[in-house]
């Protein structure tokens, strides 16, 4: 049998056209169609309902990934045989795996989240490195949130470092986007959820608020920008402002690294006795 030869061979083609104008945020939105690339993200999209549009694949991807070829087909996605210039040409990275997808958005109204009655959710308030935040949002997956909430002022989730650097975790967890953070508070607020912001220099130590036992129930962690954190307007909106404390000569943690720690110490206080979960799911 001979081998399978590429349909798509000119990057010059309306579908590859059409496809690499989606590394523009303008045309995400106006289309809410976004690229996941490589075999991880294309994998969860497919698996995610309704998400997966079309697949671009080269040859060699499709026969080394013909199990996430065929769950795309499955999931109603055209999938196309590219050329590898076309694949580079549409994919954002240096070295590209040969699966490109075209995603329809999979963001949540913020209502529905709360009407959820989030146990664990990050806020993500002046987050814009698009690496960052899908890095928190992997942590957050990680940790077991039930929600994350990308800010007005933060990046474009749709971004493709951010659905990179999430890792498919983008497709597991509700994600609002495009919520001031007055509202994104006052809402968590009223829904019963404890807000507490990540700061540098935060009054409150976190390993203080672990042993006094305050973090067992519904908690909201605010994250701020990479360079400058919160604004005080920001964290006077919170319950309290806690640092992670440092205890040796590192000047400071970056945001994905303190994003980690604090969700998973609100996770273990959430799963201890008289924690939220343990109470929930007992």
């Amino acid at each position: 049998m001979a081998p399978a030869s590429p349909e798509l061979i000119s990057p010059r083609s309306a579908r590859v056209s059409a496809a690499r104008r989606l590394e523009r945020r303008n045309f995400r939105s106006k289309e809410r169609l976004f690229l996941a690339e490589g075999p991880q993200a294309v994998r969860e999209a497919a698996g995610h309902r309704d998400t997966l549009v079309e697949l671009f694949a080269t040859v060699e991807a499709a026969e080394r990934y013909a199990d996430i070829v065929g769950e795309a087909r499955d999931a109603g996605a055209r999938v196309h045989l590219a050329d590898e210039q076309v694949i580079a040409d549409i994919s954002t990275t240096v070295t590209p795996q040969g699966l490109v997808g075209v995603c329809r958005f999979v963001d949540t109204p913020f209502e529905d989240i709360l009407a959820a009655r989030p146990r664990l959710v990050a806020v993500l308030a002046h987050v814009r490195d698009p690496g960052n935040a899908g890095t928190v949002l992997r942590c957050a997956d990680a940790a077991g949130a039930e929600a994350v909430v990308l800010t007005d002022a933060s990046v474009d989730l749709y971004n493709p470092k951010a659905v990179r650097a999430s890792v498919g975790s983008l497709f597991h967890l509700p994600v609002a986007v495009g919520v001031p953070v007055e509202r994104a508070v006052a809402g968590l607020k009223d829904a019963g959820v404890r807000i507490l912001a990540a700061d540098g220099a935060g009054q409150d130590d976190l390993d203080d608020e672990l042993d006094k036992g305050t973090m067992g129930g519904p908690t909201a962690w605010v994250f701020g920008n990479e360079a400058w954190g919160l604004p005080e307007e920001t964290r006077a909106l919170a319950d309290a402002v806690v640092r992670v404390p440092i205890h040796g000569r590192a000047e400071s943690l970056n945001l994905a690294t303190a994003a980690a720690v604090c969700l998973y110490a609100s996770a273990r206080a959430q799963r201890a006795s008289g924690g939220c979960r343990f109470v929930t799911e007992s």
